[in-house]
């Protein structure tokens, strides 16, 4: 069964959505590489994207508006593991950390989407289970998302940005 959403309803989180895609601040992610090409910026977007798609799939009550900003910050990291060796081993279990910390400093944001934050690494970062319905939603979009982009070929990586910077224009 799918949650509809009143026109009310999705109109504040396509806002949400929006004055997020056009921060100069959410810009700097374009410079973070992720997986096969991709990057930061966008990676985050499709997980927002995915991440309400799965939610609105849902019966249950969910909070939209936090498993949206935690989708699109859950990666706010800011700075290119690949570069340094001493970032390299622990990346996947200290990121979270770093990035609720320049979440907080840039954005103001609630503790439940910095809880959400800490817990998209589980079960690499182990000591943060994702206890609540929207942290496992975020965990579990950012999961699909990075393994899509992992089994990407980087043959196609120029067409594949360009198809998925038109596919994180829109929300719905």
């Amino acid at each position: 069964m799918k949650k509809s959403l009143s026109l009310e309803e999705k109109e504040k989180l396509e806002t949400i959505y929006y004055s997020y895609l056009n921060n100069p601040l959410i810009d700097r992610m374009k410079d973070v590489s992720m997986h096969r090409g991709s990057n930061c910026y966008i990676h985050s977007f499709l997980v927002a994207k995915l991440a309400i798609k799965r939610a609105l799939r849902r019966k249950k009550e969910l909070d939209l508006e936090t498993i949206l900003v935690a989708s699109i910050l859950h990666d706010y990291y800011l700075y290119d593991w690949r570069s340094d060796r001493s970032l390299l081993k622990h990346h996947g279990s200290k990121h979270p950390y770093i990035a609720v910390d320049n979440a907080k400093m840039d954005f103001d944001i609630s503790d439940k989407v910095a809880s959400l934050i800490m817990s998209h690494m589980w079960p690499i970062n182990f000591k943060c289970f994702p206890k609540t319905t929207e942290a496992r939603i975020v965990c579990n979009a950012d999961t699909w998302i990075a393994f899509k982009e992992f089994l990407c070929s980087k043959v196609y990586k120029a067409k594949r940005v360009q198809k998925r910077q038109s596919m994180i224009s829109e929300l719905f």
